[in-house]
């Protein structure tokens, strides 16, 4: 199963959202048909929980909701990476219940707690694998600061399978891992635009959130990445650049917002996004977003 995981790794992992209705409550069933297309086009491993899932608007409960509801959506048909973080005793809580609801691994969101520190961070983690009684693990960095000798600690811990990195530092990224095993499995945590620059210092894979709506265009991606078409891959990312411009505006504050725009806009409404997110966009935004739908014949 590890082996099965670590293979998925290296492809796309694909960050769902978390759908709304009218009153702003999750409506677990319509992340489904999103599961089921995401599924078809070839994405290799689905993330519940994640970022564009909005992990941080969401109550522990709802994230329970949330990962069960997938778990079930997916139906084992690849691999269910699972989002846990927030204080490390809600973070345990989510292992338990993630492991319960047939998750392949967890996915350890890096703790935003202003007196978080390095060694702290690895206590942190050993505490929810502990909790998980032995699920993989794969730590998502989007702070480099806690430095390589505590990301090469992290590595160290049985459980740890692979790293998201999401840091726009490809240096850094070389440089940690060199310093690990060379079993751990490194992904890029920027989603396609930043994926061939991780793919040259030794990532594979990358983290998307436009497989929510235009997965087709990702799997393209991460083909001709592995075919080492360059060329092909910065075209088609080329293509998909203003999507992901869009969702970066804001201190990134727009980066679900774009995605659950596109989702309405191309006939799936998964609702509005929870403050501090902005919602919806301003009509500038709107414009550029359509006009990327239509350019590219995008339908749900």
């Amino acid at each position: 199963m590890t082996e099965n995981l670590r293979t998925a790794l290296t492809g796309i992992s694909g960050i769902l959202v978390t759908p709304y209705n009218k009153a702003g409550e999750i409506d677990t069933a319509r992340q489904k048909p999103i599961v089921d297309k995401a599924i078809a086009a070839g994405v290799h491993i689905l993330v519940a929980n994640g970022n564009t899932g909005e992990f941080y608007a969401l109550t522990v409960e709802e994230a329970q909701a949330m990962v069960c509801a997938s778990a079930e959506h997916v139906g084992g048909r690849v691999p269910l990476l699972a989002g846990v973080g927030r204080g490390v005793r809600d973070a345990c809580r989510l292992a338990r219940t993630s492991k319960a609801a047939g998750a392949a691994a967890l996915m350890v969101h890096q703790p935003p707690d202003p007196f978080s520190s390095p060694r702290g961070l690895v206590d942190y983690v050993k505490a929810i694998a502990d909790a998980a009684e032995g699920l993989p693990v794969v730590l998502y960095l989007r702070n480099d600061a806690v430095g390589t000798k505590a990301i090469t600690a992290l590595c160290e811990l049985p459980s740890v399978v692979g790293v998201k990195w999401a840091t726009p530092n490809p240096l850094k990224l070389g440089e940690a891992i060199a310093a690990t095993d060379p079993d751990i499995v490194w992904v890029g945590g920027l989603a396609e635009v930043w994926a061939p620059a991780f793919y040259a210092v030794g990532a594979r894979g990358f983290t998307s959130g436009l497989i929510n709506v235009w997965p087709e265009r990702s799997v393209a991606i991460h083909a001709a990445l592995e075919a080492e078409d360059y060329r092909r891959a910065n075209d088609l990312i080329t293509g998909m650049k203003a999507f992901e411009e869009i969702r970066a505006e804001e201190l990134n504050g727009t980066n679900v917002t774009g995605v659950k725009a596109a989702l309405a806009a191309i006939g799936h409404d998964c609702g509005a996004t929870r403050p501090p997110s902005a919602w919806p966009l301003t009509p500038s935004q709107h414009a550029a977003l359509q006009a990327f739908i239509t350019s590219n014949e995008i339908r749900f």
